[in-house]
């Protein structure tokens, strides 16, 4: 395969705005290893920590030299100095959290986790308090900023694939399905599926129609429907895409050589890109690509040293914080986010009645 100059490409994104300051609600392995080493490598400010459990925000304060730890998220929210209020809580917990922090003035954004919310009645309501209240909502979807998946949108915005034809993520791997997961009555197709559903619509656009179909997964012992997950997309153009999230991938016992991966492809009538994504395995996400138009048909592979967990999430605040800053709408709105969140409201009712669902059967 030849290779390209990531200079080509911006896999990363550029900092512009790091002047807003942050107050963390969470201290889970999300906050603890993700969101706030990303934090640290941009320079983002963080003024304040909370936790349901204030030992371990004390312990993430000493990590980071996080200057103020409050006993209560919602003490952390009443914090004067805190400009944006970044949550990981779980999503039964958060709009409660994020209400708070609408209603206080010196608040400017909060940036929530996905699901934003267990309903999509809830999402919607949200959305239109933020718009109300005058503040920044903005979800964290953070698969956009993955390092492929950004030069991929690139490569499609280039056209150098032409018309697209078909599309696929795929996920063989194993989840680490929190515990509060447990008292839903929705797993995969919410909390994992979401990742991929959003960056379909990001590369894609909006899908008319979804057939999801499931199995339950032989290892997740709690009960569930939703475990092995299998959405066919139909997009206005005649784009067919697949998102395959196989939780179960094979039996992960002492000796067994682990083969977990997430990989995806996009073919187009004038070139093919295909990638990996590095989550499972701790690598840097790839991408491959050829053109008829713009590599006489040969493989090309950019590379970089960046990896989706922590460095994607550099992004998903930067993109809140150039908002502040410049006036703008968010990259990531939570008005946008609510559309991923009726697609998988549609996904929900494609496996209720067993058949395709065209996606604005579900009001917004």
């Amino acid at each position: 395969m030849g290779s390209a100059a990531v200079e080509e490409f911006a896999p990363d994104v550029v900092v512009r705005e790091a002047g807003f300051r942050i107050g963390a609600i969470g201290a889970g392995m999300i906050m603890a290893d993700v969101h706030l080493e990303a934090y640290r490598q941009a320079g983002f400010p963080v003024v304040a920590i909370a936790s349901r459990t204030p030992s371990k925000a004390e312990a993430l304060a000493e990590r980071y030299g996080i200057p103020t730890v409050h006993e209560t998220p919602l003490e952390l929210i009443a914090d004067e100095n805190v400009d944006i209020v970044d949550i990981a809580f779980p999503p039964d917990q958060q709009p409660a959290l994020i209400r708070a922090a609408l209603a206080q003035p010196h608040v400017k954004a909060v940036l929530a986790q996905k699901p934003l919310a267990l309903t999509l009645e809830e999402a919607a309501s949200l959305r239109d308090e933020a718009a109300a209240a005058g503040k920044l909502l903005s979800v964290n979807q953070n698969m956009r900023f993955d390092q492929s998946i950004r030069v991929l949108s690139q490569i499609l915005d280039r056209g150098d694939l032409g018309e697209v034809v078909f599309a696929q993520i795929n996920m063989n791997a194993i989840p680490h399905w929190q515990s509060f997961l447990e008292g839903y009555d929705r797993l995969t197709l919410a909390n994992m599926s979401v990742h991929h559903l959003d960056a379909l619509r990001f590369l894609f656009g909006d899908p008319e129609e979804i057939h999801t179909v499931t199995r339950t997964d032989p290892r997740t012992e709690f009960a569930h429907e939703d475990g092995i997950v299998v959405s066919t997309l139909r997009f206005p153009s005649g784009l067919l895409a697949l998102s395959v999230e196989d939780v179960w991938s094979g039996p992960r016992e002492d000796g067994y050589e682990s083969d977990v991966a997430i990989t995806w492809r996009v073919e187009g009538t004038k070139g093919v890109a295909k990638g990996t994504i590095g989550w499972p395995t701790g690598e840097p996400s790839t991408l491959t690509y050829a053109s008829t138009l713009t590599t006489d048909g040969q493989w090309v592979t950019p590379e970089w040293e960046t990896h989706w967990f922590p460095h994607a999430f550099i992004g998903v605040m930067e993109q809140l914080q150039y908002a502040l800053a410049s006036g703008t709408e968010p990259e990531l709105t939570v008005a946008d986010n609510v559309r991923t969140i009726q697609l998988i409201e549609a996904g929900y009712r494609s496996i209720r009645e067993n058949r395709p669902v065209r996606v604005d059967e579900i009001a917004i």
